[in-house]
């Protein structure tokens, strides 16, 4: 959206508040030759508490917890970027999605179905992600599901808070950062034009 108004003469402005069905965003917008080239949003914070996911697990936070889940027992962290997701770090190389990706989103445990993200950690501040978005099934890439994997990894230990960390995706990479709120970055193109 911030591409489309400001190559289109919309706007001059680079950074833009854009009202979602999940609030005010704000964009950052990079530019080169008077043309967009890279969007930062300001995705708000990560949540980690169960009742807000929602999950229906106790405690104050799913954090690296082994749950039975799609017929085998799987480490989830489970997180809220405005909607649910459910992190796994298994190899997305080596996971069935097709199979373990249905489960997981009409899983008990989540009475709002989940999105389910399965990463693994590459090479430092590098994650590689595979996503099964709940309604959707596999799709290219998510930011909020990006979002989320870097959360969970900060939750683990596994990255720094306030770094930037790099998420390969099937569609492209973005870059997400964690501290008090989660900064997404990611690469913007015009993919079509139409006229309805």
């Amino acid at each position: 959206m911030g591409k489309y108004l400001y190559d289109n003469g919309m706007t001059q402005k680079t950074d833009l508040a854009i009202e979602t069905l999940s609030g005010i965003k704000a964009l950052r917008l990079f530019t080169e030759h008077g043309k967009v080239t890279s969007v930062r949003v300001d995705m708000g914070a990560a949540v980690f508490d169960p009742p807000r996911i929602p999950v229906l697990l106790p405690g104050s936070a799913v954090i690296g917890e082994q749950v039975h889940i799609a017929g085998g027992v799987h480490t989830i962290t489970c997180v809220s970027m405005g909607n649910p997701h459910c992190v796994v770090f298994e190899d997305p190389d080596e996971t069935e999605l097709e199979k373990l990706g249905p489960l997981f989103e009409n899983d008990l445990l989540f009475p709002e179905r989940v999105n389910t993200e399965f990463v693994k950690v590459v090479a430092r501040n590098t994650l590689k992600m595979r996503v099964w978005e709940r309604g959707s099934g596999e799709t290219m890439a998510c930011g909020t599901g990006a979002c989320a994997a870097v959360a969970a990894a900060v939750a683990r230990g596994m990255f720094a808070r306030g770094e930037d960390v790099k998420v390969l995706l099937r569609g492209g990479e973005l870059t997400v950062n964690v501290g008090e709120t989660v900064y997404m970055t990611g690469e913007a193109v015009t993919v079509f034009e139409g006229e309805v």
